[in-house]
């Protein structure tokens, strides 16, 4: 059996199927595995009116995507365990309702309650006025606008091969005239069966002059991988504290708490190390040792990392994120300074990549913890106990 694709939506042929069901019943053949399913949906009601889901379960692993939201990842499960975080925003926000420009330039926060959301594609940072970009793009929000930004290109790609796997890859493009004009192709897969899920980017400049792009992958872990006494490990070669606030806490940047009422948040920026294959493998584990989140990210692709400790209280949002980037999350202009912005010619592009694991023995663990110690052998760690200007 050849792939096959399932187009779910196409703004340019004007083809929109309200709801699909895909599954081994439909298409015999493609896997053994009878409890695979592809489901896409459209939510209704309050400010998830109009939001379209896709529902992808490989048989192990489920996940929730949401082509309205710029292909985010909401949340998922695997064999029972819960990936996701509890945010004060309880369901998927329709874009339509988000003012990025409110409170200040923080209106993104309104729609923030996903496992995996980009931030980008011109700017990341929080807001404020860029006074050497171009004018009609110098008012930047928090995070950027990708986010927020619905998929015009949806489809379902099934491939039999090494047991099935399944791609779901998504367009949005992000531009206005007189200014840049980017294009996002992105592909998640799986295979049936698989504790994994993978994460390939393209973003291309689809305008006629050369612009400037920042990138940042937002994934946000919650319980049970988060806990009083869970730890972070990566290997790397320097890391700094953003701020005043996260300097508090260097001595313990790995550590975790438990649900701490009026914590403030804490981050931690990284120049990451890889392996022989180019991976810089990114873990967070609970207090016993037995279950973990990795996050393996090309370094080639993405060369920084920021760690975002928030353990505040639990109907605030108990979360840490692990965040592998192209650059940090500061304001443009100071990116800018410190020659992280990623300058595309017309036409040209970059790509990134990371993958999910979940790890749900000890034995799988420990594996990973002993091949980042190994890792951080390799040179000593340079840990700066106040922020650095290289860095923040």
């Amino acid at each position: 059996m050849n792939p096959k694709q399932i187009l779910f939506t196409d703004v340019s042929s004007q083809t929109w199927i309200e709801e699909i069901i895909l599954n081994a019943e439909s298409h015999p053949g493609f896997s053994e595995s009878s409890s695979w399913s592809i489901q896409k949906k459209q939510l209704h009601g309050g400010l998830s009116e109009g939001v379209d889901l896709i529902e992808v379960n490989n048989g192990a692993l489920t996940l929730s995507i949401l082509p309205s939201r710029g292909m985010g990842v909401w949340k998922g499960a695997f064999q029972g365990i819960p990936l996701e975080w509890k945010s004060p925003v309880k369901t998927p926000i329709n874009p339509a309702f988000v003012n990025l420009s409110e409170r200040g330039g923080l209106g993104w926060l309104s729609g923030f309650n996903e496992l995996i959301c980009r931030c980008g594609l011109i700017s990341n940072g929080p807001p404020g006025t860029d006074s050497a970009g171009n004018p009609l793009e110098s008012e930047l929000t928090l995070h950027g606008r990708i986010a927020n930004t619905p998929a015009h290109y949806v489809c379902v790609e099934l491939n039999p091969a090494e047991g099935g796997m399944i791609k779901i890859t998504g367009r949005m493009e992000e531009g206005i005239l007189f200014g840049s004009h980017f294009l996002l192709e992105s592909t998640l897969e799986t295979q049936i069966g698989s504790s994994e899920f993978l994460i390939r980017d393209r973003i291309t400049n689809l305008g006629p002059d050369a612009a400037e792009s920042e990138l940042l992958y937002h994934i946000n872990i919650g319980p049970p991988f988060l806990e009083a006494g869970s730890k972070f490990m990566m290997p790397f070669d320097e890391m700094a504290p953003r701020d005043p606030r996260a300097a508090e806490g260097v001595k313990d940047f790995n550590t975790y708490l438990g649900p701490t009422p009026d914590y403030a948040e804490q981050a931690y920026y990284f120049l990451p190390i890889c392996d022989e294959k180019g991976e810089t493998p990114a873990l967070l584990c609970n207090k016993q040792g037995d279950l973990g989140f990795q996050v393996s990210f090309k370094k080639a692709f993405l060369p920084y990392f920021t760690l975002w400790k928030n353990t505040g209280s639990e109907s605030g949002g108990y979360v840490t994120g692990l965040e592998p980037a192209i650059n940090f999350p500061n304001f443009r202009g100071v990116e800018r300074e410190q020659g992280r912005l990623r300058a595309l010619g017309s036409g040209d592009s970059y790509e990134t990549e990371f993958r999910i694991s979940i790890l749900n023995h000890q034995d799988s663990v420990d594996e990973v913890r002993q091949k980042i110690t190994k890792l951080n052998e390799q040179s000593p760690s340079i840990i700066h106990d106040q922020p650095h200007d290289r860095f923040s």
